[in-house]
């Protein structure tokens, strides 16, 4: 395992953009209706072989059919008309959308309710976004699988501009992400941030258009998943926006001794995405990080085939930001040390205090 220093790094992992979309040249932002219905439960004669449980949002539901439509095509038997259920569970996160996130609990917001509804068998497996996953799994939860990733990269979505570059100063851009907000300001200080800009995909973008913002910045993984990168601005590069700890990967979530459901996950497997998520959540755990604390980390597989590794902490106005970056072989123990080791540097670095709550 190696670190690294330097003050602009290079990611070799992330390949120039190749989508077809024009991105930029709208001025106006679209609302694109989600592809996404929830499911209608019909009477069935018999009991699914699987009940997948997820959240009700269209992006939530869009990872479930996904999941859904990646066992049908993994095991026959579940092609049969109502082998799979899709089970839809309102969370805290859902429920309360009127405060920021680190001021309702922060950890385990959108997926409390989902590891309840698994302990209590009313459901066989749970579908997340590998974000909003606590670090920490109730007892008898395991989480075996994590689906191909998708783009990590953020997006900026505006009615007015193409980049962050171009909004002028004292425009607003709004977020729920102290995470982008810390790193937004740090590289442009004349900007305000509002910070509370909740609700999914669909709701923010009605606000940006009703303008209470001037832009706003989105997971491309989840645009890309509904089908929406027709609003898209301009794709943010991993130097600008260092994403999420496990933004865009997909985990499935199952009980630990339910061996007919691990068999059926371990079909749908990435091995590299697991392992690139097991670095930044190791990261994240050794930070102990919360909603309350600026905190990005990303883990990838270089030219070589190792793996490369950053992470930034940051105070929530941008003014302090300390990162740090690792490379060495890319093998689950050591990307999970790569990530702890990373995570004790910046701890040190940071110092007494920074990561109390403000």
């Amino acid at each position: 395992m190696e670190a690294l220093a330097g003050s602009r790094i290079y990611f070799p992992c992330i390949k120039p953009p190749t989508m077809k979309h024009n991105f930029g040249r709208q001025q106006r932002v679209m609302i694109t209706r989600a592809s996404i219905a929830v499911e209608q439960k019909t009477p069935q004669s018999k009991v699914a072989l699987v009940r997948i449980g997820t959240r009700g949002s269209p992006l939530a539901l869009a990872q479930a059919y996904e999941t859904r439509s990646k066992l049908i095509a993994a095991h026959e038997e579940l092609a049969e008309e109502g082998a799979i259920e899709i089970v839809i569970i309102k969370t805290t996160g859902d429920k309360i959308l009127t405060q920021p996130l680190a001021d309702i609990g922060g950890k385990g917001l959108f997926t409390k309710e989902i590891d309840e509804a698994l302990l209590n068998n009313d459901i066989d497996i749970a579908v997340h976004s590998m974000k909003d996953v606590p670090t920490y799994l109730p007892d008898k939860i395991v989480l075996p699988c994590n689906l191909e990733r998708e783009d990590v990269r953020d997006a900026f979505i505006s009615t007015t501009a193409t980049s962050l570059a171009d909004l002028p100063a004292g425009s607003v851009v709004g977020t729920a992400s102290l995470r982008r907000k810390s790193q937004l300001l740090h590289k442009y200080p004349s900007l305000e941030v509002l910070d509370n800009f909740r609700g999914n995909v669909q709701t923010r973008l009605k606000k940006l258009n009703e303008g209470l913002v001037q832009a706003t910045l989105l997971a491309l993984a989840g645009l890309k998943r509904l089908n929406m990168t027709e609003n898209v601005s301009s794709v943010l590069s991993i130097d600008d926006m260092l994403p999420a700890v496990a933004q865009g990967a997909i985990g499935i979530a199952c009980l630990n001794h339910d061996e007919k459901m691990a068999n059926y996950l371990a079909s749908l497997n990435h091995e590299e995405t697991r392992l690139a998520v097991a670095c930044e959540r190791a990261f994240l755990e050794t930070l102990d990080g919360s909603c309350r604390t600026p905190i990005a980390g990303y883990a990838c597989r270089d030219e070589n085939g190792d793996c490369f590794f950053r992470g930034i902490v940051a105070s929530t106005d941008g003014k302090k930001v300390i990162e740090t970056s690792r490379r060495g072989s890319y093998a689950f123990d050591d990307m999970v040390a790569m990530g702890r080791d990373a995570g004790k540097e910046l701890l040190s670095k940071a110092g007494p205090g920074f990561f109390d709550p403000r």
